[in-house]
């Protein structure tokens, strides 16, 4: 009895390794076999010039197999960086399968950026081989003798390859390989899957280099009630670009679930997309705000039907909600706000709160940018870096850490500036309220300075977005001599939209502080935009600087 006591003290005095089988390694090899799994369930349809194409995810995993052969003829190594130059179609989402799953590096060019970025990031990531749309050849032809890694461009499509060096075509190879099963090599989950590029807005991209790990727990965190929810029934309308943070995931978290994609190809204006909503009886709907109101003064016209949509995800730029507010109450579309960042795969946080909340607090919180995903770590740093409380109105810059956040950039020895002892430093400014909903104020560089005070641009854009005149608008500093800055709005109308900066004053006066009252309104026929449809202020304050802006209208004293 004495030797079973010690034995049992000596055995519940040491860590215990849990009785798991760890050697299942989370990659993408087991999103591919999910795909294959159910052959009546779900797949993909592509919207072409010719109109809708179909597939089954099993159809699409033997051709997945043909291009995994393609990649190792064309002589393809682990860890070796292969491009994609594409919208979001079938063959991209096959690329998104085959490159990683054979241990190469799926990295998704931003197609719009400058020609000059574009170079520097297939030059940075060293990429060997391009897949790309025929209707992009001519944007890479203009700099392709500037590539000085890409050995073969791959070119989608029946279109010309006019200015493409050692251009091969993707249905050409993919017939050429022999069908049947292909043998894949056994990854390590931490082994690199994909790479994105930062937009690059404050200086040369940055390289984000996303794990097997990290992409399939973020596909599998997207698929909670709470954040996308994506079932084997849904319809998904992926209209954030593919070439965007691996279009936020869904293309993963749709294969893993058997729900059906629905891709736009290049048609991403409202007509199509309202078409495509109706005709495959879309339930879920991801994209940008643009997308959205653009889709939303088509919706107010021409009342195609939208009630399908269970589920509308907005996000990469701030979400207005009088734009939330137009959806549900003119169209039943219930429009959710979700926030991340190229750093963070990218969800960090969705605002979808319980219906069963009186109408004014559910407002109030879908305002918001939501509650962390599960698994992300987030607290609140102040100016001088401490820990600031979750009261709902103490603010301090956002910082995060979890299982799919960078712990550095690709290729960049000192990374330390954006990061703080394991976390990662976003440049957002926030307060979060005792329910964990995160209110972002401003980006840390666009806040406004006020008299020693801080103005919030993006609160002043939403409010100035809610007037039924106003298309869209962003704020920005500029110098005061009397109280270092303030606020000038920069607004397009909309279209027949009357109104004077003092009707926006007036307007803005029982929803702001009087203090953050622009004194200086711009009305501008567009806004310079990043490339993931941000409003770019770095544009607009060099615009201001060079003289170029235009006439800036009302300069009255506070």
């Amino acid at each position: 009895m004495l030797r079973a006591a010690r034995s049992a003290s000596q055995w519940s005095s040491v860590a215990l390794t849990g009785l798991m089988q760890d050697d299942f390694q989370l990659t993408l090899a087991q999103v591919l076999r999910r795909a294959r799994t159910f052959p009546e369930a779900g797949g993909i349809v592509t919207l072409t010039e010719d109109g809708p194409e179909r597939a089954s995810f099993v159809e699409v995993a033997a051709r997945v197999d043909r291009l995994a052969r393609v990649l190792a003829t064309l002589g393809v190594q682990r860890g070796e960086r292969v491009a994609t130059f594409a919208w979001n179609s079938q063959r991209h989402f096959e690329c998104y399968l085959a490159i990683p799953c054979v241990g190469a590096v799926l990295h998704t060019v931003n197609i719009r950026l400058f020609s000059e970025q574009i170079a520097y990031v297939l030059n940075h990531a060293e990429d060997r081989l391009v897949f790309v749309d025929d209707s992009l050849v001519p944007l890479l032809a203009q700099i392709a003798p500037d590539l000085s890694h890409v050995e073969h461009f791959i070119v989608m499509g029946d279109g010309p390859t006019d200015g493409l060096p050692n251009a091969l075509r993707y249905e050409d190879l993919l017939e050429a390989a022999h069908d049947g099963p292909y043998e894949y090599p056994l990854l390590d989950e931490r082994e690199a899957a994909s790479l994105c590029y930062t937009s690059g807005t404050t200086g040369d991209p940055k390289g984000v280099l996303y794990s097997h790990r990290s992409t399939t727990l973020h596909a599998l965190a997207i698929l909670g009630a709470d954040l996308v929810g994506l079932r084997s029934a849904d319809r998904a309308l992926i209209v954030v670009p593919m070439f965007h943070v691996n279009a936020w995931g869904l293309p993963f978290g749709a294969a893993l679930t058997s729900a059906t994609l629905v891709l736009p190809g290049r048609f991403i204006q409202a007509e199509p997309l309202a078409r495509l909503i109706e005709s495959e009886r879309c339930t879920v709907m991801a994209a940008v705000p643009t997308i959205y109101m653009d889709l939303l003064r088509y919706a107010d016209e021409h009342k195609p039907p939208l009630s399908t949509l269970k589920m509308a995800v907005c996000g990469g730029a701030a979400m207005p909600i009088s734009l939330a507010r137009a959806f549900e109450e003119r169209h039943g579309v219930n429009l959710v706000h979700g926030w991340g960042m190229t750093e963070t795969s990218p969800v960090l946080a969705m605002s979808s709160p319980s219906t069963e909340l009186d109408d004014e607090t559910r407002w109030q919180l879908r305002a918001k940018q939501g509650r962390p995903a599960p698994l992300v770590d987030l607290r609140l740093v102040g100016e001088d870096g401490k820990e600031v409380p979750w009261d709902g109105s103490t603010s301090g810059e956002v910082e995060v850490r979890g299982p799919w956040v960078a712990s550095g950039y690709y290729k960049e020895a000192d990374s330390s500036d954006n990061f703080d002892d394991g976390w990662l430093r976003t440049g957002d400014i926030a307060n979060v309220d005792q329910l964990g909903y995160v209110q972002i104020t401003d980006r840390s560089k666009d806040l406004i300075k006020s008299g020693g005070e801080w103005i919030s641009s993006v609160a002043l854009e939403n409010e100035l977005m809610g007037h039924e005149a106003v298309r869209e608008a962003a704020v920005i500093a500029v110098p005061d001599e009397r109280w270092g800055e303030r606020p000038l709005a920069c607004v397009v109308l909309a279209d027949g939209g009357k109104v004077s900066g003092e009707d926006l004053r007036e307007y803005l006066c029982s929803r702001v502080a009087k203090w953050w009252l622009p004194e200086r309104f711009m009305f501008v026929d567009a806004l310079p935009k990043t490339s993931v449809g941000k409003f770019d202020k770095k544009a607009l304050r060099a615009r201001l600087a060079d003289g170029t802006l235009g006439e800036i209208a009302g300069r009255s004293a506070l």
